[in-house]
This record gives C-alpha cells, sequence and structure tokens, in this order.
C-alpha cells in the first residue's frame, strides 16, 4: 500500500491550496529549487508524522525534489487536511492520513510508514520517535537522525534523552529563533484565536478571555485575544512567566479563580490537567473550553465526563456538556489543538520558516549525522541565520552589517571605558 485517504477525488481542490500556500512561503521553495539541483537525499527514506496541511504539502514536495523517498502521516487524528492528503497522494507521495481518525486507526498510519523503513524522521509531538524507541526498535539501525517541531514533542525527547533511553540524534526544530520567535507567538496567537472564532462565533470583545500557560505560545494568544478587545487572564505555574504576564499588562491568578470569571478559555502549557475537575466545578453557565497544546490531556476530559449528566454535539466541533447542578460547559474539538482541528493552522508565511529548518535539517542530519550524539541537538545557528536572511531579502527589507572594527569590538576584551 502506498497511500490510503479520505477521498482521492479531492485531490485537485488539494492541488489548488498547496498553490496557494507555495505562493506563501518564498523561502522554502528557494531551498526546494535547491535541493532539486543537489539531490542530498539520493537513497535516503524520510518519514514524516506531521499536520498534514498545504504547508506540509510544501515541504513534503521539496524533500522529493531533493531525491527523498517520502512517507507521510497525520500527527493528529483531527487535524488533515483531506484535499491535501489526496492531492499528495495523486503527485506520488507515500502518505496514510484523513481526518476524524480513531486512536487505533492513528497508530496504523503510523506504523505503515514506518514500514518504509526510514532513515531520518519528522515529528510533530514524537509520536513517530516513541513508536520506533517502543514497537518498531528492529529499525532503529536505519535511523541516522530526527527532528522534532513542538514544545510538547521536544519536552518527551529531553526526557528521554536524560534517561538515555533516545537511540539516535534528533534535532529540537521547536526551539530554534526562527520557528519559535514567530510560529510559536504569531502563528498560534493567531490560529488559534481563528479556530475558537470559527467554531464558536463568540464575540470576543468584552470576554473575560483566560490564557493558561504563558510560554511562547500562550503569551502569542494572549496578545491576539487583547488586541480583540478581550479581558485577558494568564495563569501560570512558572513564577518568571507569570511576571513577565503581569509586566506585558495581563492579570494573573490561579486557575481556580479565574475560572470563576472566565467566559472562555485556552489552554498551551504542555502538560495535563491544566483545566480539571476542581476548576469546571465553579465555571459559568456557557463557559467555553478551547486547547492549542499538541495532546488532549491539557483539559481534563475524564473529569468534564465525570461532573456532567448528558452532551450533544450542539455545532460542528462543539460538544455541549450539561452539567449535574445544571449548567452547559462547551468543549471545542474534543480538547484537541484548535487551530488544526477547527481552522487551517498557521498561516502559510509563518510556516515558511519553520519549515525551511524542517528542510535544511535534513540536509544537515543527512551530512553529519556521523557526529552526532544521541540526545536533543539545537539547531545549528548558520542555519537559522541564513532562513532569517532569506526571510527579510523575500519581504524586501535590508540590514546593516558589522564594520571590521565593529567585528573587532564585539571579540575583543580588551577595550574599556
Amino acid at each position: 500500500m502506498t497511500f490510503k485517504v479520505k477521498d482521492i477525488n479531492l485531490a485537485e481542490k488539494g492541488m489548488l491550496q498547496i498553490e496557494w500556500a507555495e505562493k506563501q512561503m518564498p523561502v522554502l521553495m528557494m531551498i526546494a529549487g535547491e535541493f532539486l539541483n543537489k539531490k542530498p537525499f539520493n537513497g535516503l527514506t524520510i518519514a514524516a508524522c506531521l499536520h498534514v496541511t498545504k504547508e506540509t504539502a510544501v515541504l513534503v514536495k521539496a524533500l522529493k525534489a531533493g531525491g527523498a523517498t517520502v512517507a507521510v502521516c497525520g500527527s493528529n487524528p483531527l487535524s488533515t487536511q483531506d484535499d491535501v492528503a489526496a492531492a499528495l497522494a495523486d503527485e506520488g507521495i507515500n502518505i496514510f492520513a484523513w481526518k476524524g481518525q480513531t486512536n487505533e486507526e492513528y497508530y496504523w498510519c503510523i506504523n505503515e510508514v514506518l514500514n518504509f523503513k526510514p532513515n531520518i524522521t519528522l515529528d510533530d509531538g514524537a509520536d513517530l520517535i516513541n513508536t520506533l524507541h517502543t514497537t518498531r526498535t528492529e529499525l532503529l539501525q536505519n535511523i541516522l537522525g530526527g527532528q522534532e517541531e513542538t514544545t510538547t514533542g521536544v519536552i518527551r525527547l529531553r526526557a528521554m534523552a536524560q534517561d538515555q533511553a533516545l537511540k539516535y540524534p534528533v534535532i529540537a526544530v521547536n526551539d530554534t529563533p526562527t520557528k519559535s520567535m514567530f510560529d510559536n507567538v504569531y502563528g498560534t496567537g493567531q490560529s488559534a484565536i481563528d479556530g475558537i472564532i470559527r467554531a464558536t462565533n463568540a464575540l470576543m470583545a468584552g470576554k473575560t478571555f483566560v490564557v493558561s500557560g504563558y510560554g511562547q505560545c500562550g503569551g502569542g494568544i494572549a496578545r491576539i485575544a487583547r488586541g480583540m478587545n478581550a479581558n485577558v487572564i494568564v495563569t501560570e505555574v512558572d513564577p518568571i512567566k507569570a511576571l513577565k504576564a503581569s509586566m506585558d499588562g495581563f492579570r494573573v491568578m490561579p486557575m481556580i479563580d479565574a475560572a470563576k470569571v472566565g467566559d472562555i478559555f485556552c489552554t498551551a502549557t504542555g502538560c495535563k490537567d491544566s483545566i480539571k475537575k476542581e476548576h469546571l466545578m465553579v465555571m459559568k453557565d456557557g463557559a467555553i473550553l478551547a486547547n492549542a497544546g499538541h495532546f488532549n490531556v491539557e483539559i481534563s476530559i475524564p473529569d468534564l465526563e465525570s461532573i456532567s449528566s448528558g452532551k450533544r454535539r450542539i455545532r460542528d466541533f462543539v460538544e455541549e456538556y450539561t452539567t449535574k447542578d445544571n449548567r452547559n460547559i462547551y468543549l471545542i474539538a474534543e480538547g484537541r489543538l484548535v487551530n488544526l482541528a477547527v481552522a487551517e493552522g498557521h498561516p502559510s508565511s509563518v510556516m515558511d520558516m519553520s519549515f525551511s529548518n524542517q528542510a535544511l535539517c535534513c540536509e544537515f542530519l543527512a551530512e553529519n549525522y556521523r557526529q552526532l550524539k544521541p540526545t536533543v541537538h539545537d539547531v545549528p545557528r548558520e542555519i537559522d541565520s541564513k532562513i532569517a536572511r532569506m526571510k527579510l531579502e523575500s519581504l524586501g527589507m535590508k540590514i546593516d552589517n558589522l564594520s571590521s572594527e565593529q567585528q573587532k569590538y564585539m571579540t575583543s576584551w580588551k577595550d574599556g571605558t
């Protein structure tokens, strides 16, 4: 089997979506052109467990242009864009993805991708790497290296490295500035709010909007919500992030207090049970819950089920839970990441940098895997700088350069007052 998608007849529509994304992703398109000439992946198989979106398709096509055999599956049961999946299948990409998978189907797709015996892995949530290290260990000998592009996934991989359980080098694409400072902040901020509005058509202005977590993703969500005239509250467990949220002008309080006054809640912590029973018990009638983290554990759905007498699907992607004390609480997209389950994910122009990192790091792994230890590595600085300069160039912007005298000053310790 070379592909399984919902409907191959959606391919033409998907091709148009990919074409739209390509026009917004000039850096990745330039890299694809370089790959077409250099063929850095000849003889290599790359497995990708990523959200199957039009932006991901541009990355996949770039890797194929570089000579790779590519096999793709979705990294979330609800995030696949079926028309894009069909278009990739129609272009000869080995793809196993469709929107609305069961948990069993999700892991079947992962294993189908791994059957291609990959040399490089791309992950969004580390499920590919986790499967390789648990149930498909016989394939580890083929792996040169991998990448991870989410905060949640990097947390898991650093824990594996700490326990010396990680068997091959993985580059933390999520942590590099041209990804985290833009994709996480501006991409998540805009797309998470977009997903909430698409699902509910709720007016943001005047609402009390609670953001759980003030990392780069949570900070971006908070700023976009404030820009839409919501009254924003931040909850945190990290005192430094909480202090920053306060100095950025947001109210900061424990979730148990925010739960009593919030109208809309969005979690972005990378941790489980950010909203749990004690919070659900004191929420207003009509509270709306959404999650922007990778896994559907940030809102405790078992706790929500336990306090409810029934539920119904009231809108596409919105479940209305009726609590035993006769309140209604609305859960968006089964608690899965709202920006991709409901909306289209991040705008193409910001994913241009994230996926350019993925592409160039694949090339770096192919060339340098022998020198890399089986742990979590940063994106090389020269890759990050190259992408930033290419992005500026694509935007028609120029910057200053240090003179030789300035460079000498910046690397010297001898000059004093």
